[in-house]
């Protein structure tokens, strides 16, 4: 059952379309400034001009709201603005909760433990103070091998920035310093993490049915964006996690990167909803219908 459904103090609609909006589109955004902004988007920097497309975004994804935008009071808008963030806090919270558990499960092959034991509860003995933690942690580039290295991270005596992407996000925790795409955002930790909150906890074993309840579904998501999950906080100093996200996302957005990012949408699309009609476009080879296209080629050349 999807945490939305766990929550009837926050059934009010704007809360949770704020909870999905706030875990596929953009995590970190001040709701109520956004709605009641007045200036021309050309006045402000480019993290603000970021905020103008989510705000498009959001009127094209709730039926109403430009016309409660209209003809509101500002009152009335800043209060709109609330319920939102607070769908989107709720669901930050929620996600935080549930993951903390769940990823210990995963930081090792099942049927493995971990030589030191962690706690869900107890922040000292994780981060770069473990072994297997810090070596999914380190910045990719970094070697965690070297003592040195690794003493500094434990020490802080190396400042982690937010764009310093940890190892944790390639496939098979392994980066490539000349092809640095290769495997980004697809390691099997990401893939969890995704299912576990939006398909729900079960299909992170199995594939999820087509009737469970979980985020997607009650949604109605059947492929895959490139806003991130909302579990980051602008208020967190000590992992830089804004910059992190915003990092990645400049990345995502980059109109230079659009293959790259179109191939890694297909990827995650075809993983996570095997079975909708957007992961099944491939078309078989020495098919009819890829003779037909070949032909067409052919024809316009």
């Amino acid at each position: 059952m999807s945490d939305d459904e766990n929550h009837p103090t926050s059934s009010n609609p704007l809360v949770l379309h704020g909870r999905h909006f706030g875990r596929t589109v953009f995590a970190m955004c001040n709701y109520p400034a956004l709605l009641t902004a007045e200036s021309s988007i050309e006045d402000y920097p480019v993290d603000v001009r970021r905020e103008h497309r989510v705000f498009m975004e959001l009127i094209d994804s709730y039926p109403g709201l430009l016309d409660h935008l209209t003809n509101g009071e500002e009152e009335d808008i800043i209060h709109l603005g609330e319920l939102m963030g607070k769908g989107v806090s709720g669901a930050r919270g929620n996600n935080t909760k549930t993951l903390k558990s769940a990823v210990l499960e995963w930081l090792v092959p099942r049927g493995q433990a971990l030589i030191l034991p962690l706690s869900q509860n107890i922040k000292s003995d994780c981060g770069f103070n473990h072994e297997v933690t810090g070596a999914l942690l380190c910045p990719a580039g970094l070697d965690w091998l070297n003592a040195e290295t690794k003493q500094s991270l434990k020490s802080s005596e190396t400042v982690v920035r937010g764009d310093q992407w940890p190892m944790f996000l390639y496939a098979g925790y392994v980066y490539d310093p000349e092809d640095p795409w290769t495997g980004l955002l697809r390691s099997e930790i990401l893939i969890f993490g995704f299912k576990h909150v939006f398909t729900s906890p079960s299909s992170v074993d199995k594939e999820p049915k087509a009737t469970c309840s979980g985020n997607a579904y009650l949604h109605g998501m059947k492929s895959i964006t490139k806003g991130l999950s909302s579990i980051f906080s602008r208020t967190d100093t000590i992992t830089d996690s804004e910059n992190f996200y915003h990092s990645i996302l400049d990345l995502l957005e980059d109109p230079d990167e659009s293959e790259e990012v179109v191939d890694l949408m297909t990827w995650w699309t075809r993983r996570i909803f095997p079975n909708s009609s957007s992961s099944q476009r491939s078309i078989s080879k020495n098919s009819a219908l890829s003779k037909i296209r070949e032909k067409r080629a052919v024809l316009q050349e």
